[in-house]
């Protein structure tokens, strides 16, 4: 089997291990009727249990265990996927392929076969769209009737576990644009807060080994966590910022001390920056950090804030107006785009002892135009007042 449908495979593992309810539908759908899967007992019980997920051995062992028609229906299904993909690019949307591959996986596999299947389903696909108008697009296109909230149990977990860089400006470098667009991403996946994460996927493995190593700001808060965050990608408000840093758009890893940039929490990210102010001088330069003694998030524009809050807060978008951010800067390792195109008369010296270029800055990112509607509980929790961010 190819690796995109491996790679489908372990997301839909990690999409069973975060959704209870989706579990036993959705793991029975996958592995029985789509595919024809046959999984170890013992296995399949872990995943619907919440504690393992796809890898690379397990997939292999189900391999072994199918016969030539089984194969041939995957490699239809590969192949379906790759039209799908392509399909999706050629329509400018290659951003939401993977939503039109679930779609096809999830609930219309059976309608793979009827004329124009892949231009009909891409033709669902409308921007600005919510995931309820998309699927009544699809309901009316293909005369069925999939459910809302299933999909979007389905379609959060898997967009909880991707890191999609295809709305980079400037992947070759690291810059306050590309920064806010990543920024978007961790708000709209609903990426969850955990103290000493910073952006990958939080295993049980890893999750119970953070309980040992942070008592106080994880053990603590060990139901919450396991039942809403486990699974998902997590940051804490620090790592937020370096999961960017370290993030390698080639391979779509995050990793760990890479690009020069070294571990640090939020106020050495603030003490090592070399243009700062306070909050009253901020220029409009999405992509400044803001911050206070032991918190930092990032200024997106237009007056917001995308922060990891707090354990029950997770990533959240704030407005910067009354919050209890006392400072802005220019986060150590993030290049300023444009900023040498124009320079001011004069450079105002602030309290902080820095210049503030006059000039604004705009810098309009994609990514803001993909805020989704779903509702999570992440969404609905606004004060950046929490125990944990004392320290970020």
């Amino acid at each position: 089997m190819s690796a995109t449908v491996a790679a489908i495979l372990k997301k839909v593992g990690i999409a069973i291990a975060s959704n209870k309810k989706a579990r036993q539908k959705i793991g029975i759908l996958i592995l029985s009727i789509l595919i024809g899967l046959l999984m170890p007992i013992a296995a399949m019980l872990a995943v619907f249990s919440g504690h393992i997920e796809f890898t690379d051995d397990m997939i292999q062992e189900v391999l072994d265990n199918l016969d030539e028609d089984e194969m041939d229906k995957i490699q239809d299904v590969q192949d379906t996927l790759d039209a799908i993909e392509e399909a999706m690019s050629d329509a400018d949307m290659h951003s939401r392929y993977e939503e039109a591959q679930v779609l096809y996986m999830f609930g219309l596999y059976e309608y793979q076969d009827e004329d124009d299947f892949v231009d009909r389903l891409v033709g669902c696909f409308e921007e600005d769209q919510t995931d309820y108008e998309l699927i009544d697009e699809v309901n009316d296109e293909f005369d069925c009737d999939l459910d809302p909230v299933e999909y979007l149990r389905i379609i959060t977990g898997i967009r909880s576990t991707t890191i999609n860089s295809y709305g980079f400006m400037n992947p070759e470098t690291k810059n306050n644009a590309d920064l806010v667009y990543w920024a978007w991403e961790a708000y709209n996946d609903g990426w969850g807060y955990v103290w000493g994460t910073y952006g990958l996927i939080l295993t049980q493995d890893s999750f119970e080994s953070l309980c040992e190593i942070y008592p106080n700001n994880v053990e603590n808060h060990h139901d919450f966590i396991q039942e809403n965050w486990v699974g998902r990608r997590t940051a804490d408000c620090a790592g937020l910022i370096k999961g960017y840093l370290w993030f390698n758009p080639e391979t779509h890893q995050i990793e760990y001390g890479s690009n020069g940039f070294t571990d640090l929490d939020a106020d050495s990210l603030y003490n090592n920056s070399t243009v700062n102010g306070t909050i009253d001088t901020i220029p409009e330069t999405p992509g400044l950090g803001v911050w206070h003694e032991g918190h930092v998030g990032i200024y997106i524009g237009n007056g917001y804030v995308i922060q990891a809050s707090g354990t029950e807060a997770g990533v959240i978008k704030t407005q910067l107006e009354g919050s209890t951010f006392t400072n802005w800067f220019e986060i150590p390792g993030i290049t300023y785009l444009g900023e040498e195109e124009e320079e001011p008369e004069e450079t105002p010296e602030t309290t902080e002892g820095t210049t503030v270029e006059t000039s604004e800055t705009t810098v309009e990112t994609t990514a803001e135009t993909t805020e989704t509607t779903i509702e999570t509980s992440a969404e609905t929790i606004v004060s950046e007042e929490t125990e944990e961010n004392t320290d970020g």
